[in-house]
C-alpha cells in the first residue's frame, strides 16, 4: 500500500457516479478474493456495495448536523470481535476500516459535548505574509517592554510578565487581533503593574548560602537607596528608607556570625518598611510603562489591519462579511470554529518544507519553524477531520507554518514560553476519559492536546486544527471537560466565574475538573473561589516534586525532555452541576485512579509496555484495546508525512 491506498487496479466502470463523486472506488482484494471499496477522501474501507450518502454544506452544516450521529456512551464499549477475513465475518453491516495515528494522543475520542449552534468566526483567513507582519510587531513590542523595565526603573523585566500581559488583555480586550491587545479598558494592566512594582528596587531570588542572604540584603539596601535619592519622594519617604537603609548597614557592620535566617528575617523587615515608600515614589513611573505598551499594541494592531485589508483589496477579496442570524437555535455536537468569509487570498510565495532527522522544517521567506515529524502528522490528522475549504491540502504548510509562528511568538523564549503551554501527562488523560468521560480540553493548542475537540487562545490559526474557540466565548449545555489554564491570575478567575455561569444555566450532565497550582501565599482570587464555589464536589492536592506534566513545547523537544517534575503542588478540583455529579461523580476510587495516573515514571511505563505489546508489533492484526472502538485499528504513522499532504483530499463526511 502507498500512503493508505491499495495498489491494485481499480474498476471505476463498475460504481454509480454517484458514489465516484464522493470519492469511492474499487479495488480487488488479493488476499480475500473478492472486491472491496475504498474512499479516498474519508479513508474508510468496506467490503460491501457503499450506501449513497446525501451531500451536505460544510458551511451551514459543518458536521452533518441534518443526520448527527448517534449519542457517544461513556464507558469501555461492548464486546464485539474485530473481523480482519471474511471467514470470520458475521452476517449484518460491513466492518469499517480506519487507521489511527501512534502518539501521545488519542484522537478517535468522540464528543460528549453538546453546544447550541453559533454563527462563523469573522476574522480573516491568516495569511503567511501578514503572519510574519503581525509576529515581528509582537517580537518589537516584548523588546521595547524590557528596554523600558532597564532604562526608567533599572530592572530586567520580569520573567513571563508579557506573556501574562497578553492572556491578562485578552480576557477584556474587545479588539479584532487575536495577538495585540488593542481596546482594553482600563488601559493599564494591574498585572503588569504588579509584578514590575515587585521587582522594584531589585528582583529577590531565593539565596542558597548564609554568604548569598548577606550579599542580597546589603543590595536591596543600596539599590533602595538608589531610588528614593534619584526620583522625586516626598520628604517622609525620603526620611523614612534613608533611615532604614543605614540602620541595615549598621546592623551588616556590628554583627558577626549571623545565620541564613537571619539575614531573611532583616531583609523582610528592611521590605515591609520601604516597599510601601518606594511604591509611592515610582507609580507614575511604573505606569507610564504600562500605559505606552497597550498603546504600542494597539497602534500595531491597526497597522497589522491595514496591511492584511490592502492584501484583500489587492486579490479582489471582499472583507465585508455577512454573518447569517441564528434564528432557531440547534442542539448540536460541538464542532470546530468556522469562517464567514469563504475566499482565502492567494499565498504567493511557498513555504519551504525540509526533513532533518525526526524535525521536520518549514520555511517561509528566510524564516524557519521547527516541529517534529509525528506532531506534523498529528496536524495533518487535525487538519484533514477539521477543514473544510482545503480538499486538496493546498494551504495545509501555509497555515501549519502561520500557527507555529503564531505559538513561538506568544511564547517568546524556551525558558519563558514552556509553562505556559505545558499539559498534563497522556496517563492522566487516558484516566479522565475512562473514569470521568472527558472528551475535551478547556485550554491546548494543536500541538498539545489530547483529544480533537479543545478550545485555544488563536481561533483563526487554530480552527483548521479542530479548535473550538476561546473557552471564555465557548458555552456548552452539556459534556465532561479537564480544565489546566496558564497561570495568570485574572484568566484563571474570569474562568472560574465562566464555568460558575455555565453551571447555573445547564440542567444537563454538566462537568469541569480544574487543574491549578496550589498557591497558598498569598491565596489568589481564583483558588479562592474554587474552593468557595458551592457546585465544588470535591477537591485533592497532588503533592509538589511527586508528579509531572508534559514540556510546553513538546512539538519540538527531543522524548527524554519530555516529562517535567511539578515544582509546586496541583489542587484538582471537581466543579458539577447535579446531572453532572450523577454521572461522573469523583468517588474515591475514580480519585484515587486519577492520582495514580499522576504518579511520576507512569507515562514512561506506559511507553514501555505500548513498545513490548505484540498488538503494536503486527497492527494488522491488533486485539481491539478495551477503550479503543473495535472497528479501528492502529498503524505505524507515515515516515514523511508530507507526501501524504500533497496527496490527501477533504475532510470525512
Amino acid at each position: 500500500m502507498i500512503q493508505g491506498v491499495p495498489t491494485a487496479a481499480y474498476m471505476e466502470h463498475d460504481l454509480p457516479l454517484e458514489l465516484l463523486q464522493q470519492g469511492w472506488k474499487k479495488f480487488w482484494s488479493k488476499r480475500e478474493s473478492r472486491p472491496y471499496f475504498w474512499n479516498k477522501l474519508t479513508g474508510e474501507s468496506l467490503w460491501e456495495m457503499p450506501i449513497l450518502k446525501p451531500q451536505f454544506d460544510p458551511i451551514t452544516d459543518p458536521l452533518g448536523i441534518c443526520n448527527p450521529p448517534p449519542p457517544v456512551m461513556n464507558g469501555p464499549p461492548g464486546p464485539m470481535p474485530l473481523k480482519r477475513r471474511a471467514s470470520e465475518e458475521a452476517v449484518g453491516s460491513p466492518i469499517l476500516k480506519k487507521f489511527i495515528l501512534a502518539g501521545p494522543w488519542d484522537l478517535e475520542v468522540q464528543t460528549n459535548v453538546i453546544i447550541y449552534e453559533r454563527p462563523p468566526m469573522t476574522n480573516p483567513h491568516p495569511h503567511t505574509e501578514i503572519e510574519a507582519f503581525r509576529c515581528l510587531l509582537a517580537l518589537k513590542l516584548r523588546q521595547c517592554y524590557q528596554e523600558l523595565c532597564h532604562s526608567r526603573e533599572g530592572i530586567d523585566a520580569p520573567k513571563e510578565s508579557f506573556n501574562r500581559w497578553l492572556m491578562e488583555r485578552k480576557v477584556i480586550d474587545m479588539g479584532s487581533d487575536p495577538l495585540l491587545p488593542s481596546n482594553c479598558y482600563p488601559e493599564i494592566s494591574m498585572s503588569m503593574y504588579r509584578e514590575i512594582m515587585n521587582d522594584i528596587p531589585m528582583k529577590l531570588v531565593r539565596p542558597k548560602f548564609v554568604g548569598d542572604a548577606r550579599k542580597q540584603l546589603s543590595k536591596y539596601a543600596e539599590a533602595a537607596k538608589k531610588v528614593i535619592e534619584s526620583r522625586e519622594a516626598s520628604p517622609e519617604s525620603r526620611k523614612v528608607v534613608k533611615w532604614n537603609v543605614e540602620d541595615t548597614f549598621q546592623w551588616l557592620r556590628r554583627t558577626l556570625g549571623n545565620t541564613y535566617d537571619d539575614f531573611q528575617d532583616r531583609l523582610a523587615h528592611l521590605k515591609r518598611q520601604c516597599q510601601p515608600h518606594l511604591m509611592e515614589t515610582v507609580k507614575s513611573s511604573v505606569e507610564g510603562i504600562c500605559s505606552k505598551i497597550y498603546h504600542l499594541s494597539a497602534d500595531y494592531a491597526k497597522k497589522v489591519k491595514e496591511k492584511h485589508a490592502e492584501l484583500l483589496k489587492e486579490q479582489g477579496v471582499s472583507d465585508m462579511v455577512v454573518v447569517p442570524q441564528m434564528v432557531h437555535l440547534r442542539k448540536v455536537w460541538c464542532y470546530p470554529v468556522q469562517f464567514a468569509m469563504l475566499a482565502c487570498p492567494r499565498l504567493l510565495l511557498p513555504v519551504e518544507y525540509h526533513v532533518e532527522r525526526d524535525q521536520s522544517l518549514l520555511r517561509f521567506h528566510g524564516d524557519t519553524m521547527y516541529i517534529n515529524t509525528t506532531h506534523l502528522q498529528k496536524l495533518e490528522q487535525l487538519y484533514r477531520c477539521s477543514c473544510f475549504d482545503d480538499k486538496k491540502f493546498e494551504f495545509f504548510l501555509h497555515r501549519v507554518w502561520c500557527m507555529l509562528k503564531r505559538y513561538n511568538t506568544f511564547g517568546g523564549s524556551m525558558s519563558e514560553g514552556q509553562g505556559t503551554q505545558a499539559s498534563l501527562p497522556v496517563t492522566v488523560f487516558e484516566c479522565l476519559n475512562r473514569m470521568f468521560g472527558v472528551t475535551f480540553e478547556c485550554f491546548a493548542s494543536p500541538l498539545n492536546c489530547y483529544f480533537k475537540q479543545y478550545c485555544s487562545a488563536f481561533p483563526d490559526t487554530d480552527g483548521y486544527f479542530g479548535s473550538r474557540g476561546p473557552i471564555l466565548e465557548f458555552k456548552p449545555l452539556s459534556g465532561s471537560f479537564e480544565a489546566n489554564p496558564p497561570f495568570c491570575e485574572e484568566l484563571m478567575e474570569t474562568m472560574v466565574d465562566h464555568f460558575e455561569r455555565l453551571l447555573s444555566d445547564s440542567s444537563e450532565p454538566l462537568s469541569f475538573i480544574v487543574f491549578i497550582p496550589e498557591w497558598r501565599d498569598p491565596t489568589p482570587n481564583a483558588l479562592q473561589k474554587l474552593e468557595a464555589s458551592h457546585f465544588k464536589r470535591k477537591q485533592v492536592v497532588v503533592t509538589a516534586y511527586e508528579h509531572e506534566y508534559r514540556h510546553g513545547f513538546q512539538h519540538i523537544v527531543s522524548k527524554s525532555d519530555l516529562n517535567v517534575r511539578s515544582a509546586h503542588g496541583t489542587l484538582v478540583v471537581w466543579l458539577q452541576n447535579s446531572a453532572g455529579f450523577h454521572r461522573w461523580g469523583p468517588n474515591e476510587e475514580r480519585v484515587e485512579a486519577l492520582l495514580e495516573a499522576f504518579r511520576p515514571g507512569r507515562e514512561r511505563e506506559r511507553d514501555r509496555q505500548e513498545l513490548l505489546s505484540p498488538q503494536r508489533n503486527n497492527p494488522g492484526d491488533a486485539v481491539p484495546n478495551p477503550q479503543t472502538p473495535p472497528d479501528k485499528v492502529p498503524v505505524v504513522p507515515m515516515a514523511v508525512p508530507v507526501v501524504s499532504v500533497q496527496v490527501s483530499t477533504g475532510p470525512p463526511i
